[in-house]
């Protein structure tokens, strides 16, 4: 069963989560919005592991933490205008950015290697441990779907067998974050989440 470890300390915390991310297994943490599984998106070993904890296809890509825009910039290229305003005005926060992906980047997230889905949340834990390991790819912890967790025990009760650690933060908002496609030349809404279109199309 997984271990379940509050984040009181958080330096022990995301040490022990960054010693599992480098033995190339999966690991469960808090962020903003939901719980999420992350893993090395440079192992496809560790992300094909969890598309099937998810039941997700892989025309269902896995989204990326990041611990800084500097280091979301690296994973990408050519970043429209409209992308840096809102990582400025939102980041860190509930807003997933879909960008153009940097092609040198070797990333195994799913089908879709000309775009990447891009977050830096705005939690203590992702941001520390991609700073700490690199960047993370990330889903929602829930079988595809349905119902996402809000708290470590939920993740423990249907992942337990599968992902030997959780960062238990307490109880999560619940609400996923919002996702805007910003590879054209409009930004385009993917999904409505905790951070308001309305919002959105006011700092734009």
């Amino acid at each position: 069963m997984s271990e379940i470890l509050a984040i009181g300390d958080l330096a022990l915390a995301v040490d022990r989560a960054a010693e599992k991310i480098e033995a190339g297994v999966p690991v469960a943490l808090p962020t903003d919005t939901v719980y999420v599984l992350a893993g090395d998106p440079t192992d496809p070993g560790v992300t094909d592991r969890l598309f099937h904890l998810k039941h997700r296809s892989r025309a269902y890509d896995l989204s990326v933490l990041v611990g800084s825009i500097d280091q979301a910039m690296e994973l990408t290229t050519a970043v429209p205008a409209a992308a840096k305003l809102l990582m400025e005005r939102f980041w860190p926060g509930a807003l997933t950015l879909v960008l153009p992906r940097n092609p040198d980047e070797p990333l195994d997230l799913g089908d879709d290697d000309v775009t990447i889905g891009l977050r830096l949340a705005n939690h203590p834990v992702p941001s520390a441990l991609c700073l700490e390991v690199g960047p993370l790819a990330a889903t929602p912890a829930g079988v595809q779907g349905e119902v996402v967790f809000e708290t470590a025990e939920e993740v423990a009760a249907e992942f337990g067998a599968w992902v030997p650690l959780i960062l238990d933060g307490g109880r999560c908002g619940g609400a996923a974050a919002t996702v805007v496609d910003v590879t054209g030349e409009e930004p385009r809404l993917l999904r409505e989440g905790a951070l308001a279109w309305a919002d959105i199309e006011s700092a734009l």
